[in-house]
């Protein structure tokens, strides 16, 4: 693989789960450690993502306020998030990861929805603080400088006094076999503290994580009761996932 396909391919790992390992990409590119490093130095130095101890994030997660530039795939988050909202109810008790397509549900609200959302997202905590009726209960505990979300047993023990009618995870990567997975160990234990905690359970992603995996698993698709993405529910690469009994939106 030439440099610039290895470095196109870092650059679309980044787009679609956020943080990408030296080593992950060692192994999937078939390059040494070296090559991984220069070619994550050169990318750092043009600007196109954040070099890391071990890895690399995205220019998504650079700041608090994700400018819309630097969000992969925008047009389709604003789908999902669209068919996303359609879910929430007034009343309703919602517990929600972070992410751009998140983000984007709760930027698009209907200004007359009153609801209470409960999120150690900062970015997220500060979108809602933008709308008019929502009650926001915010998850404390230590934050995470890589997600911009709030991690640890505080926060998981906190999650787990209540009971959410609704969840909204992020998704990195979701299989009809493997289940939702992630890369983060605490991101993860959250995920499961709030997946526990919540009546209903919905997935939101881009298709482009479908039928992918992480190391770390959050849970089998039998915990989940909603996947959105912005295809339409007819579209063939949802058959696996369907199969699975999710239901699809």
């Amino acid at each position: 693989m030439l440099k610039k396909e290895r470095q196109a391919y870092i650059l679309h790992r980044l787009n679609l789960h956020n943080k990408v390992l030296s080593t992950d990409l060692c192994n999937e590119i078939g390059v040494s450690e070296d090559t991984v490093r220069r070619d994550l130095q050169e990318l750092a130095d043009a600007g196109r993502l954040i070099k890391v101890h071990g890895g690399a994030l995205s220019n998504a997660f650079s700041q608090v306020e994700f400018k819309p530039q630097n969000v992969y795939s925008l047009p389709h988050k604003r789908i999902i998030a669209t068919k996303a909202i359609n879910l929430i109810k007034d009343g309703m008790f919602i517990l929600t990861s972070g992410g751009t397509t998140i983000l984007e549900m709760i930027r698009n609200l209907p200004v007359s929805l009153k609801a209470t959302i409960m999120t150690g997202s900062i970015p997220v905590v500060n979108a809602c603080l933008m709308h008019p009726s929502l009650e926001v209960i915010v998850i404390g505990d230590r934050l995470s400088r890589d997600s911009k979300i709030t991690v640890g047993s505080y926060a998981v023990a906190r999650i787990g006094q209540v009971n959410a009618d609704l969840c909204f995870l992020g998704t990195n990567a979701i299989h009809p076999e493997r289940g939702l997975t992630d890369n983060d160990w605490e991101v993860v234990q959250v995920k499961q503290a709030m997946i526990a905690s919540s009546a209903k359970v919905a997935c939101l992603t881009i298709s482009e994580k479908l039928n992918s995996a992480q190391p770390i698993k959050v849970c089998g698709m039998d915990k989940i009761d909603y996947l959105i993405t912005e295809l339409d529910i007819t579209d063939e690469k949802l058959k696996p996932l369907k199969n699975s009994g999710v239901n699809i939106l």
